[in-house]
């Protein structure tokens, strides 16, 4: 069968497909939503009863030629550097970047992505998003310049104040030194 029409009709089946939760998850707190076989005896659950939630089954799964693709239809392959690019076909494969990649190291991928003709799965448009990347680099580039330069204007204010307060101070010795010498002779 195509792989479009496969993929239609697990899209079909997923959205029948109802929320699978473990029995008295709504009663107990301390159960988890997740779900875990019935194994009581008279469980109403473990035997399908009317009005109690569906049980997992294999009804509800997907076609094995689609099963695990993106809804593209492509495989899922995560991509932390731009060298892991050339390993992949992308005729086949997706590619989704790391959560980990840095914001330089991702515009890299991206534009090599591009280049070879990758899908980009979790960034939807990627000549957006890497005309942003850079406008906010660029920003950030040119705000720690500006506070470098800031720092460095501080440094010599102080300076020069440190070296007026020197020159006061060496001043006021001096008159006091002076005054002391006045005071002292007329003691005499």
């Amino acid at each position: 069968m195509d792989t479009e029409k496969l993929l239609e009709i697990r899209r079909k089946i997923k959205a029948r497909k109802p929320e699978f939760i473990r029995q008295d998850y709504h009663k107990k707190p301390g159960l988890k939503r997740k779900w875990r076989k019935p194994k009581g005896l008279h469980s109403k659950l473990r035997l399908n009863k009317r009005g109690k939630s569906k049980k997992v089954s294999k009804g509800y799964r997907s076609p094995r030629e689609v099963r695990g693709l993106h809804k593209t239809g492509l495989e899922e392959r995560r991509v932390d550097n731009s060298k892991q690019l050339d390993v992949l076909d992308h005729k086949k494969h997706g590619v989704i970047i790391s959560s980990t990649t840095g914001k330089k190291n991702r515009i890299v991928i991206l534009k090599k992505a591009k280049e070879l003709g990758f899908n980009v799965l979790n960034i939807r448009n990627p000549e957006e998003y890497i005309k942003n990347a850079e406008q906010e680099m660029a920003a950030k580039k040119k705000s720690k310049k500006e506070e470098k330069k800031d720092v460095k204007e501080k440094a010599a204010r102080e300076e020069e104040k440190s070296a007026g307060k020197v020159a006061e101070e060496d001043k006021k010795e001096a008159e006091k030194k002076e005054k002391d010498k006045l005071l002292t002779k007329r003691e005499r």
